[in-house]
Order: structure tokens, then sequence, then C-alpha cells
């Protein structure tokens, strides 16, 4: 893998020109930042447009009781692909991983456009799963990589926002084409309009790949058995959310039982007791992904099931949301660059508390129902201040030949944040009772979630740069 010089311009050739230093899209980093946000923008195009038609594809393959399962895949998938991203980014650079993945996601569509029964459809989303972890992990360590420290923030930045066209437009379009036309005609779509800027993209992510040192390639690599466990682990508590019959329950504890072997082994050492740098740093990203999750799978229930309302309100918050990731991603690369990170860290955590208690307000029968939604928006203006904060973190404590391990366990404790903090809120709210019992169950999810974010703000300053 190559080692960037921060230090020094990257095509600078003889003395030094007096001037302002390079900028995003100025020519040392012009090609890489165009193809990083190419990149990010059809991820996000196709992730975002695929979700409207999982539930419509379930039904008319006859399967809809296994429709948790193939939902789950991607995201069980994923933590493999971001296993296997970081461990290549280490050996050989991180466009190769970046590369595949970006590939791998236009088959996986085809796969799952061509599905004849659930079990395809599964494995198309579980390839696409590990296609996602690619270019996830790939990214962040590309930018760790690519770019002086004082660019990461902005690049990170431009990363959320390539996020928002997709936002507005995916899901609504998906939707309409999945009814008036077909589900099959989302993804063979989707696949037809990626291939050749993928392609595109491919070609100059090739030209700028290079190798990594033999040492490097010779290095430690994660355990890819322990990778894929912890996957299968993740996969059967997504399914055990479904319901609480007894399949899911023997499958909720087994997926229990993977987790708690093998996570760890994906993670630095100390992170589960927040040990000062990368653990700390990790274990605050699973936490705070977990609690914005949570918020934003329930908001829209709370919508839908208590307070009745057109389902365009759940839709625009969903909008709302990402317009306010990519918004407040800005202001902390552009407004706060001078702020300490562990602080930026504290400071979303404390509006991501917020947006959990306006949830729990907007459950009061005489507070307006898109207070709700706007509990989304505000826990997303939380999100985009303090994760580009902690992968900035990460990316710091991490040595330049283990940036891709850094992205990885970032990656790893995201989706498991999301499986567990949404697993214990979804048993507690069925414990007492779920929508049938009204606004109850909701409001005390709501103000448990408000426990992790504190969490956060008290553990901070331990994934705090080096002096």
């Amino acid at each position: 893998m190559r080692k960037v010089k921060v230090t020094e311009p990257a095509a600078t050739v003889g003395p030094v020109a007096a001037g302002p230093e390079p900028g995003l899209f100025d020519r040392p980093h012009l090609a890489a930042t165009v193809s990083f946000t190419a990149v990010m923008f059809l991820t996000g195009f196709a992730a975002l447009a695929v979700l409207p038609t999982l539930p419509v594809a379930a039904r008319e393959l006859h399967a809809l009781p296994l429709y948790p399962l193939a939902a789950g895949c991607f995201i069980a998938a994923s933590l493999l692909g971001g296993v296997v991203g970081g461990s290549w980014a280490d050996r050989a650079g991180a466009r190769r991983p970046l590369a595949v993945g970006v590939v791998l996601s236009v088959v996986t569509l085809l796969v799952s456009a061509t599905s004849t029964t659930i079990w395809q459809l599964a494995a198309g989303r579980f390839l696409d799963g590990i296609a996602a972890g690619l270019v996830a992990v790939s990214i962040n360590t590309a930018i760790g990589q690519s770019y002086p420290d004082r660019l990461r923030a902005r690049a990170l930045a431009l990363m959320s926002s390539s996020w928002i066209i997709p936002s507005l437009v995916g899901p609504p379009l998906a939707g309409l084409v999945a009814s008036w036309w077909s589900w099959r005609a989302v993804f063979f779509g989707l696949a037809a309009l990626t291939v050749l800027p993928s392609l595109a993209v491919v070609a100059v992510l090739r030209r700028g790949s290079g190798g990594g040192s033999p040492e490097q390639a010779a290095g430690e690599r994660p355990g890819l058995g322990a990778a894929a466990a912890v996957s299968l682990g993740a996969a059967l508590g997504q399914y055990a959310v479904s319901g609480s019959g007894t399949a899911q329950l023997a499958c909720g504890a087994a997926g229990l039982a993977l987790l708690a072997v093998f996570a760890r082994r994906l993670l630095p050492l100390g992170t589960w007791r927040a040990a000062h740098g990368l653990p700390a740093s990790v274990l605050l990203r699973g936490l705070c992904s977990g609690v914005y999750f949570t918020v934003e799978a329930f908001v829209p229930l709370l919508l839908d099931t208590v307070r009745r309302v057109p389902a365009i309100v759940p839709g625009l918050a969903f909008t709302g949301a990402a317009v306010a990731w990519a918004g407040a991603s800005w202001v902390q690369s552009h407004w706060l660059e001078g702020v300490a990170r562990h602080r930026l860290v504290a400071a979303g955590a404390l509006v991501l508390a917020g947006a959990a208690a306006l949830g729990a307000l907007a459950t009061v029968r005489a507070v307006p129902a898109p207070v709700a939604g706007a509990a989304m928006v505000l826990a997303a203006i939380g999100m985009g201040v303090l994760a580009p904060s902690l992968t900035l973190l990460s990316l710091g404590h991490a040595p330049t030949d283990r940036q891709g391990y850094a992205s990885s366990a970032m990656q790893t404790t995201q989706n498991l944040g999301q499986i567990g903090v949404l697993g214990l809120a979804s048993a507690l709210f069925d414990a007492l009772g779920g929508p049938a019992h009204g606004v109850g169950p909701f409001r005390v999810v709501f103000a448990v979630l408000v426990l992790p974010c504190l969490l956060v703000v008290a553990l901070a300053a331990r994934a705090r740069a080096r002096p």
C-alpha cells in the first residue's frame, strides 16, 4: 500500500510555488475527488431505491414471512465486506477493493432482478451487502490515504452530500416503477443506469491504484472465519427481531452466541472498555449509530400506527434527515474545523439525545404529529457532526498501514450497534405490548435511547486526538 506523505504537495516537482494550497477539486486531488463522489452517488442511489421494492418482491415470490431474512442479509454481509475491504486496503491500497465493490454492486442487481425464489433474492442482497462493505470501508481508507489532514473533513462532508439527490429521487421513483410496472424493472433499471458510470469510475481508480509493499502484504490480516461468523450472527439477529416465535428465539440465541464469541476478534483490543484512542472511537460509533437507526425505525412506525398521518409525512422526514445530515457534515468541515474533534462528538451526541427526547415528546397527543418527523431531522444533524469526527479520529489514531483496519472496525461496530440497539429496543417495545398499547411503549423506547447518548458524551474525551 502506498503511504501518502501529507507534509508534501503530491504533485509538486521542483520548488514549491507560493499560493494557496490545493483543494479537493484542484489538480493533485481532482481525479480522486470525482471518483469517490461518483462512487458514493451510485451507491446511495442504488441502496435507497432498492428499499421500497423488497417487500413487493418478497410478496410476489410468495415468501413474505422470510422478508426479514432477505432484508437482514444486506447488513450481515456488509460486516464481512468491511473486514475483507479493510484488510485488502491495508495490503494493496484502497482503490482496488473500491473498484471491485463498484463492479460487484452492479452484478448483485442482476442477481436480484432475475430472482425466482426468495433464496436467490437473499443471495443477491447478501452479495450487495459485501459490495457495500467493500465500498464504505475503502472510501474512508482512501480518504485517509489520498488527502492531507486539512482536507479529510471536507472530503467526508462531500461524501455525505452525495447522498442528498439519491435520497430525494431514489425511493419515490423506485416506488412508482414497482407500482406501475414491476419490482424487477427497478433492479434491471438500476443496473442499466449504473453500469457505464461504474466502469468509468473503475477505469479512473485503476489508473490511480498501487500495490502494497511486500512487508505490508505479509502483515496481519483479520480472520475471515471470525468475520463470516459475525455476519451469520448478525443475519440471525435480524431474523430474530421479526417475531417472537420459537424459530426467532432460537435464531436470536444462536446469533447472540456467535456475536459474543467472534465480534471481539474484529475490533481493537479494549473496545468494550472504551480504552483511549481507536478503541473508544470505534465503540462510540457503534453506540451513536445504534441510536440513530433505532430513531429512524421507530419514528415512522409511530407516525403510521398511532398518529395515523399520511405516508408523505414519514417520507418528508427521511428526505429532511438526509439533507440535514449533509448540511451538518458541511458545517463541521468548514465552520467548526478548528474545534477539537472529541468535543464535536460530545456535542453531536447531545443533539442526538435531544432527538430521542423529542421523539418521546411527540407521543403526547397534544403535540403535532410532524414533531416526530422533526426528531429524525434533529438526529441526522447530530450524526452529521459526530460521524465524520469519529471517522477522522479513528484514521488519526491508526498508523498509515492500518487505516483500512480502523475503517473496518468502525464499519463493524456501526452494524453491530444498529443490530444491538435496535434489537434491544424492539424486544422492550414488544414486551410492553407494541403499537396495540398506544403511545406508552414508544415513549419508553425513546426515553431509553437517551442513555447511550449520554454515555457517549461521558466517554468522548477518551477518543480525543493525540497531542
